[in-house]
């Protein structure tokens, strides 16, 4: 391979004069762009020919790890496999080829996905009503924070500003708070990674607009205690907020609105597929108990007389213009449906039974900080023999040199070494066995050779890079430091 072609920017590349397009001659007479629109020099843009530019981004491709090259056990995420059936629907003309401002009349099949959609979730999760419009996880849950400052307000109560968040929460849960103009109160863990329901009752009070949790908890382990926390709750007047990051596992089990929440939020590109390494595109609907329909924003797809209507109620809160990112919608639809009533019924067990399986066949070389039955992932807190120097992070780049994303290391915060491992109800028995296999032998390299471990990964384009340097000081743009030859 062409190191040059394969290691440089595209900007190193770059010759004066070299063209990679033509363009056919001007037939039209000129329209020169006033001059406030224009550039006072010319921009620096490199000078290609078209297959050096084709190899160039070709080669770099190859870098890209993602679900469809590889096993990406990534806690908390669900890096799950996408169907390429899904990516084929999701590409059709009718889909693509819509604008989200023509009229309802003209994309009756489009707002039928999207209604469809809000039925099957409601049915999945016990709660009455979605809306799709939310872009993201954490704009759901802002969303749902919204609805849950709404209702509050309706009823006159404006004292109710603080929102109680376990102290194992996902970040976003206090961010989400507080973008919302709402007071965070944190609720403490007790030693077995659940709630402490004796140290929520000191915290409810007439102040308590809500309380977020996500079941299966951050740790992977199922809130036991949750008909008696809701009830809690509900009795000084608080709603409860169900963060739905963790719900693959529950697929088929049991429904948050079954449990007493009122208010949650989906990610789709978790739990629905269309994974969302590299930031996006994501979606969050936002679901709500009967009673807290009137409170979701606008606009809203509804069914009347035989025909699906956009619906935009005046004193709804608003979260976007349009419904949410259709694509990822139209995948969620797609997996859905390929699954069927019977088959999504196995998600949340394959799920669990994954997790399990990788966490006793690693536990005699990986420390367990909490002992028992966990659902869709778990954490260990690094290598079980100390000794040895070698850290999560060390053992996370070994993974590289292997063939394996890493899984979310350091998080949670609850302990020093956290390494947390989802697999997914997607994953072979054979690619797993593959990841403990591999999981044991940098375990062993950790004891026989900790300085190769310390000094992974190996095999990669880039080898270790000072994590500290590139955070603090990140190189973001190219600086042509001389002309371009």
């Amino acid at each position: 391979m062409n190191n040059k072609l394969y290691g440089n920017l595209i900007f190193e590349l770059s010759h004066p004069g070299r063209k990679g397009y033509s363009l056919p001659s001007n037939d039209f007479e000129s329209h020169p762009l006033p001059s406030h629109l224009r550039r006072q020099a010319d921009a620096s843009l490199p000078e290609c020919d078209e297959l050096t530019v084709v190899r160039h981004y070709t080669n770099h491709s190859a870098n890209n790890f993602g679900v469809n090259n590889g096993f990406y056990p990534l806690g908390s995420c669900t890096m799950k496999y996408n169907p390429v059936v899904n990516e084929e629907i999701a590409a059709l003309p009718g889909f693509t080829c819509l604008h989200p401002e023509q009229p309802a009349s003209t994309c009756q099949g489009a707002l039928e996905v999207y209604y469809n959609l809000q039925k099957a979730l409601s049915a999945l999760t016990g709660l009455s009503e979605f809306t799709l419009n939310p872009f993201a996880g954490a704009h759901g849950e802002l969303t749902g924070l919204m609805v849950i400052r709404a209702y509050h307000q309706n009823h006159g109560d404006y004292k109710r500003t603080k929102v109680i968040v376990p102290d194992s929460a996902h970040g976003t849960n206090p961010a989400s708070a507080a973008v919302c103009g709402l007071e965070v109160v944190e609720v403490k863990s007790k030693s077995d990674g659940s709630v402490d329901v004796e140290d929520l009752r000191h915290l409810l009070d007439d102040g308590v607009a809500a309380m977020m949790m996500t079941n299966p908890n951050t740790l992977g382990l199922f809130e036991r205690e949750i008909p008696e926390i809701a009830q809690l709750v509900h009795e000084c007047g608080g709603l409860m907020y169900y963060d739905g990051a963790n719900l693959n596992p529950m697929l088929g089990k049991c429904r948050p609105g079954d449990m007493g929440f009122d208010v949650m939020h989906i990610n789709l590109h978790k739990t629905f597929s269309t994974p969302h390494g590299g930031g996006g595109p994501g979606s969050g609907p936002v679901g709500v108990r009967k009673g807290l329909e009137n409170l979701l924003p606008s606009p809203r797809v509804v069914f009347e007389d035989g025909t699906f209507t956009l619906r935009h109620d005046g004193d709804a809160i608003s979260v976007g213009k349009y419904l949410g990112n259709f694509s990822v919608i139209v995948r969620a639809y797609a997996y859905i449906l390929s699954l069927g009533k019977e088959n999504i019924k196995m998600v949340g067990p394959l799920a669990t039974l994954n997790a399990n399986y990788i966490k006793e066949s690693l536990k005699d070389v990986y420390e367990l900080p909490i002992e028992g039955l966990c659902k869709h992932e778990f954490v260990f807190d690094g290598l079980k023999d100390k000794s040895t120097g070698v850290t999560t992070m060390d053992v996370a780049k070994r993974l590289l040199d292997y063939g394996f994303h890493a899984p979310t290391i350091y998080f949670p915060l609850l302990f020093h070494e956290s390494l947390m491992i989802e697999p997914t109800e997607s994953e072979s028995l054979d690619t797993i066995n593959g990841f403990i296999e591999v999981m044991r032998k940098i375990a062993e390299e950790a004891t026989t050779n900790p300085d190769m471990v310390k000094g992974a990964p190996h095999n990669t384009p880039i080898g270790r890079v000072d994590d500290v340097q590139a955070a603090k000081h990140p190189v973001l743009t190219y600086k042509q430091v001389k002309a371009l030859s």
